[in-house]
C-alpha cells in the first residue's frame, strides 16, 4: 500500500538548485533513513513530503487513509499553551477521552463527592473506547522522555524540552506514518535507546533524517541518499550503504573518464566537419552534446580535510581538586578530583539535568564552584564547541567571519592557508564564501562554527554535542581528524558511535554529585549495565519466595488490578508476535535484510516479554 508518492518535485533558492525532478514512493511498513550533506536539501525535502512546504514543481500525493505526522528539527509550539494542552491538541477521540479522564481524576481527588459521578462516566467512556491500554502507553512515553511537569507553559521550556514535548505529541497520536527530522537531538542516551526499541517494534511507516548511525541502523531497513540533486536507494544497514555508495562513485568516475576520452575524439570530428549543420549526422551531433555534458560532470570531493597545527601541550594540563557545586538542593559535584594527562580522551555520560554542562562551564571558568580549585598548565589553550554557544553574526559574510579571527593559519611544516583556502577545505566554495551567514542551513552554520574553534589551534578541546546538525560525511572526517589529534579531548554527546570511536574512558554523572571514572568506552559501559541487570534478576528470583509472602499481606488497589489486566493482554499479544517472527525466521525463504530485521525485533520483543512477565507474576501473587 502506498503512503505517499512524489513525482518530479523540485526546490530552488534563487540561482541555486537543491534538487530537481525528484520522484519517490513511500510504501506501508518501510522505515527509511534519508542521508545527505548539509545544505543539500534534506529538511526541505521532508517538509515538502509532509505537506508543510510547497514544491517548486511536480506533485506530492498522500494517501488519505493514513494518518501522517511530522516532527520538525526545531518544532514550533504554541508559546502560551501548557505542555498538557500541547500534548493533547488533536482531534483524536481516544486522546480527548483520556485527557478528560485525567483532568476529572485530579478534580475527584480534590472533591470526591462532587466529581464521583463525572469520574464514573469518564471511566465508562474509557471502557467503551478501550482506552486503558492507550493511557498506559501515553504515561510510558511521557515517563521515558522525562516530561513530568505538564502544567508548565511552553514558552518557559528550553529548546531540548520543546523537542521532547513535540516528539511525545507525535508518538501518543499513534500515527500510521511518521516523518522525522533529527529525532534524537536533545535526547540523552537512555531516551534514544528507548526510542530505538519503541520504533523498531511498532507497525509503522517511518521516513527520517538522522546523523545518529547507531539509531539509523537499529530503526531503519532502507537508506535513501540525496546526492547532487538525485536520489539513490540502498536496502541495507549503514555499512552496506557505505560499501555500495563507494561502488557507485567508482563506477561514475570510470564513466566520466570514458566520456572524456570519447569527448576528445568527437570534438576533433566536430571541428573537421563543415559549418553547415545539414552536412553532419544529426544523431552523432546530439550524441556529442550528451557526451560533453557527461564528460564535464564534476565529482565534488566534499571531504573536510582537517590538518591544522596544535599548540604544544606541556606535561601539566588541568588539575581539579575537591570540586563541589550545587543548585538549591540539587548536587552537581561532590568532592570531585581529577588530574588530566596529555593526550587524554574522556567522554561524559549522564541523563539530562545531572550537571554535565555545568561541569564544562566550571572548567571553562564560566561558572564558579561552591568550593575546590582548578589549576591550569601554562601551555593549555582551550577550544570550546558549545551546543548553545554558536554566536555567528547573521549580517556578516562567511569569509568575514573567518577573517575576523585570522587572515592566515598555520598548516604544518611552515605552510600557511589563507581564509579562502581554509573555507574551501570546509566545503564552502567561492560563491558560498560571500554568502551571508543568515542564508546558511543549520548544518552549514555548525560547520562554520566548528571551523572558528579549530583555527585557533587549541590543545585541549571541549566538544559539547558536536554532532548535532552535522551531516554523516562531515562527522566521519571530523572523527578521523580527532583520531589523529594529539591534544586532550573532552566530549559530551548523545551520539554513541562518535563516543565509542573517540573516548578512552568515561566520566559517568550518576546524580547527587557522584561522578564515576569508568575505564572503557560507551559500549563497554552498556555491557556492564546489562550484566548488572542479569545479576539483579537472579537475585530477585532468589528472593522471590520471601517477597511473595510479604506481598500477599498487602491489599491490591484498582490501579494494580488494571495494570494486571493490561499486562495479561500485552503478554498475549507479545507471545503471538513472537510466534509469527519465529515462523518467519525458520521458514528460510526470506532475504538477508529481512532475516536481520526479524532477528533484531525478536531480540527486543523477548526483552519486553521478560520484563512484562516478571511484573505480571508480582501482581499475580498480590491478587492470589
Amino acid at each position: 500500500m502506498i503512503v505517499l508518492r512524489a513525482e518530479n518535485i523540485a526546490r530552488h533558492y534563487g540561482e541555486r538548485t537543491l534538487f530537481e525532478n525528484i520522484s519517490f514512493t513511500l510504501a506501508e511498513g518501510q522505515k527509511i533513513a534519508l542521508v545527505a550533506r548539509n545544505g543539500s536539501g534534506k529538511s526541505t525535502l521532508l517538509r515538502i513530503l509532509a505537506g508543510i512546504d510547497e514544491s517548486d514543481g511536480g506533485t506530492v500525493v498522500r494517501n488519505q487513509n493514513y494518518r501522517t505526522v511530522f516532527l520538525d528539527q526545531d518544532p514550533e509550539l504554541e508559546a502560551e499553551a501548557t505542555v498538557w494542552e500541547t500534548l493533547f491538541n488533536s482531534d483524536n477521540e481516544l486522546l480527548a477521552c483520556i485527557k478528560n479522564y485525567e483532568e476529572v481524576l485530579v478534580l475527584h481527588e480534590q472533591n470526591h463527592e462532587q466529581f464521583s459521578g463525572r469520574l464514573q462516566t469518564c471511566m465508562e467512556e474509557m471502557d467503551r473506547l478501550r482506552a486503558w491500554d492507550y493511557e498506559a502507553r501515553i504515561k510510558l512515553i511521557l515517563g521515558k522522555l522525562n516530561i513530568l511537569k505538564t502544567e508548565q507553559v511552553v514558552k518557559t521550556l528550553s529548546g531540548g524540552q520543546k523537542k521532547r514535548v513535540a516528539l511525545a505529541r507525535v508518538l501518543i497520536q499513534q500515527p500510521n506514518c511518521i516523518i522525522m527530522d533529527e529525532p534524537t537531538n536533545h535526547l540523552d542516551v537512555a531516551m534514544i535507546e528507548w526510542l530505538e526499541d519503541y520504533l523498531a517494534v511498532q507497525q509503522i511507516t517511518i521516513l527520517m533524517v538522522t546523523h545518529d548511525r547507531y539509531f539509523l541502523d537499529r530503526v531503519s531497513n532502507e537508506i535513501l541518499e540525496l546526492d547532487n540533486g538525485k536520489l539513490y536507494s540502498y536496502k541495507g544497514n549503514y555499512a552496506y550503504f557505505l560499501e555500495k555508495k563507494a561502488e557507485r562513485e567508482l563506477i561514475t568516475a570510470k564513466e566520466i573518464d570514458k566520456a572524456k576520452n570519447l569527448y576528445r575524439k568527437e570534438l576533433e570530428w566536430m571541428r573537421r566537419q563543415p559549418k553547415a549543420r545539414g552536412t553532419k549526422s544529426k544523431s552523432r551531433i546530439d550524441a556529442f552534446y550528451d557526451t560533453k555534458e557527461k564528460a564535464h560532470q564534476k565529482i565534488e570531493d566534499k571531504q573536510v580535510t582537517l590538518k591544522l597545527n596544535m599548540q604544544r601541550l606541556g606535561g601539566k594540563v588541568i588539575e581539579v581538586y575537591k570540586l563541589n557545586k550545587s543548585f538549591a538542593e540539587q548536587k552537581i559535584l561532590s568532592n570531585f578530583s581529577y588530574i588530566f594527562k596529555p593526550g587524554e580522551r574522556v567522554g561524559i555520560v549522564g541523563k539530562n539535568g545531572v550537571g554535565k554542562s555545568t561541569f564544562l562551564n566550571i572548567l571553562l571558568q564560566l561558572e564558579q564552584p561552591d568550593s575546590g580549585r582548578i589549576v591550569y598548565g601554562d601551555t593549555v589553550s582551550i577550544g570550546y564547541y558549545s551546543q548553545a554557544g554558536m554566536h555567528l553574526k547573521e549580517d556578516k559574510r562567511v569569509i568575514e567571519v573567518i577573517k575576523d579571527i585570522a587572515e592566515f593559519v598555520d598548516y604544518g611544516k611552515g605552510g600557511q592557508l589563507s581564509a579562502t583556502q581554509l573555507l574551501k577545505l570546509f566545503l564552502f566554495d567561492d560563491k558560498q564564501q560571500y554568502t551571508y551567514v543568515s542564508q546558511l542551513s543549520g548544518g552549514e552554520k555548525r560547520r562554520l562554527y566548528l571551523l572558528t574553534v579549530l583555527i585557533k589551534n587549541p590543545n585541549f578541546l571541549i566538544l559539547d554535542e558536536p554532532t548535532n546538525d552535522l551531516d554523516i560525511a562531515t562527522l566521519n572526517v571530523l572523527e578521523d581528524f580527532l583520531d589523529d589529534y594529539r591534544g586532550c579531548l573532552l566530549i559530551v554527546t548523545h551520539d554513541r558511535y562518535f563516543m565509542d570511536k573517540l573516548s578512552d574512558h568515561l566520566f559517568i554523572f550518576e546524580g547527587e554529585g557522584r561522578v564515576r571514572d569508568f575505564n572503557g568506552n560507551y559500549q563497554d559501559f552498556i555491557d556492564e549495565q546489562e550484566q548488572l541487570k542479569v545479576e539483579a534478576k537472579t537475585e530477585n528470583k532468589e528472593n522471590k519466595t520471601a517477597e511473595g509472602k510479604l506481598a500477599s499481606k498487602k491489599k491490591i488497589g484498582f490501579k494494580e488490578q488494571r495494570e494486571y489486566e493490561l499486562l495479561t493482554k500485552e503478554i498475549e499479544l507479545l507471545e503471538q508476535r513472537k510466534e509469527v517472527l519465529q515462523q518467519q525466521i525458520n521458514s528460510g525463504g526470506s532475504n538477508h535484510q529481512e532475516l536481520i530485521a526479524w532477528s533484531k525485533e525478536l531480540e527486543m520483543l523477548q526483552g519486553a516479554l521478560d520484563e512484562s512477565s516478571m511484573r505480571w507474576l508480582e501482581l499475580a501473587e498480590l491478587i492470589s
